[in-house]
């Protein structure tokens, strides 16, 4: 990463930084990709003037990550979960996000944050019911690791039924988008680190909220134990950018989830 000079420093708005003490030093600058990579690498090294002054850095920090589609996996979890805990070897990745939540947060307002906590509760009991645990919690997501493919599905399909079972305020349509993937990924005191975490991420994000997408390595996982009335539709292959070679992927489906879906964003279909 190319350094930040002085003068260039200057010209950034405070927008540009997570963190500025109250003597308005500015510190984490996160005006493009390179540099919130770079503010999440050395986030632990800063010293916050308090704990409210960190968790505002964390949260203007992992928005910015979001803008730029990097995926923080591990940023929070080094912070607040013991690594030991987490399963290594092949294990199965699922990821969430709400689809629409700017949108949704600027409707709401302050009636946003309980909805947060609904759905993250709704997700925390599918992914503890089937055996799962939870790897990080940032902004509108949540990132969960099984040991067994099969568990990693009835976890999606239960998130997805409890979300469409769920009552929202001002009857808003608040959908969760959901991406599995297998892999062996590296366990580190940081977290995972493996192309698996990216690829897992991609999925999430190409799919549309009330959609399950998962790739091929997952559909070989647990493709002779569906359960009744599950099934798996092929989305065909796509290719994603920073990745080599193109995923085949699924769309889970079931009588009681969404069904239609337009095609897949953030990716390009292999002709």
């Amino acid at each position: 990463m190319p350094p930040l000079g002085a003068k260039e420093r200057a010209k950034l708005p405070d927008s540009a930084f997570a963190y500025i003490d109250s003597h308005g030093k500015r510190r984490l600058p996160i005006h493009d990709a390179a540099h919130v990579r770079n503010a999440l690498a050395r986030f632990s090294q800063v010293a916050f003037e308090d704990e409210g002054a960190r968790d505002k850095a964390r949260t203007r920090l992992l928005r910015a990550a979001k803008k730029h589609e990097i995926v923080p996996i591990g940023f929070v979890s080094a912070q607040l979960l013991p690594q030991r805990k987490l399963p290594k070897g092949e294990v199965t990745f699922l990821l969430t996000d709400i689809e629409g939540s700017t949108e949704l947060l600027g409707r709401l307002d302050d009636r946003y944050a309980p909805l947060l906590a609904n759905v993250r509760r709704l997700m925390r009991a599918a992914v503890r019911s089937a055996g799962g645990r939870e790897v990080d919690a940032r902004a509108d997501d949540l990132f969960a690791v099984f040991e067994r493919a099969p568990a990693a599905l009835e976890a999606a399909v239960a998130i997805q039924r409890a979300m469409r079972a769920s009552a929202w305020p001002d009857g808003v349509d608040v959908r969760v988008r959901i991406g599995v993937h297998r892999g062996r990924p590296t366990l580190t005191d940081t977290g995972y680190v493996g192309l698996s975490v990216h690829t897992a991420a991609r999925i999430c994000f190409a799919a549309h909220g009330g959609q399950i997408v998962v790739s091929s390595a997952v559909r070989s996982a647990v493709i002779t134990s569906l359960a009744d009335g599950i099934s798996l539709r092929s989305l065909g292959a796509w290719r994603f950018q920073g990745l080599r070679e193109p995923e085949d992927l699924y769309q889970v489906e079931a009588a009681d989830l969404l069904v239609e879906f337009p095609p897949l964003r953030s990716a390009a279909p292999v002709e």
